[in-house]
């Protein structure tokens, strides 16, 4: 390490707390205050070899505080436009679909291990009856048959029983 990065080192350990209360009161927010001292310290940093007296170093982490501040608050206010009737978003109740697949998906694990699977493969992945067939290192004639008896005893479940969870 550097003298230069052990001066910046002692300085950020000896300062950093205060620093830090000043980015929140500039800021108002505690996540971005600590955004904020991360940004003026690393500013500081690179032109660390400017500060001549170590004395004036927290005043001049503090100008970069403010300047920084000064320029987010800039950028947001320039983005940021207020408007007196809200925008209306259309959007879409997915809420059934997501439980009727939460219902499919406990009653394939009731299925024995190789129909679920053999089902995952086949529909929800969109492999081919081969495709399964080699992934699973089976017959395209097992593959078929495991499908249909996965089917059946799926059809047979959800037409018998609530699902359980």
């Amino acid at each position: 390490m550097s003298d230069r990065d052990a001066v910046f080192a002692a300085f950020v350990s000896a300062n950093a707390a205060g620093l830090l209360r000043t980015a929140h009161l500039l800021i108002g927010d505690p996540h971005r205050a600590e955004d904020l001292l991360q940004t003026a310290l690393t500013k500081a940093y690179v032109h660390w070899e400017r500060i001549e007296n170590p004395a004036a170093a927290k005043a001049y982490v503090r100008r970069i505080l403010a300047n920084t501040a000064t320029s987010w608050w800039r950028l947001r206010s320039s983005s940021e436009r207020p408007t007196d009737e809200l925008p209306e978003l259309a959007v879409t109740d997915r809420s059934a679909e997501s439980a009727e697949a939460d219902e499919v998906w406990a009653y394939l694990n009731q299925l024995p291990r190789r129909q679920r699977t053999v089902l995952v493969l086949r529909f929800y992945e969109d492999m081919s009856e081969a495709e399964v067939a080699a992934a699973l290192g089976i017959s395209r004639g097992t593959a078929k048959s495991t499908a249909s008896r996965g089917l059946a005893r799926l059809r047979e479940l959800m037409e018998t029983q609530e699902v359980y969870r």
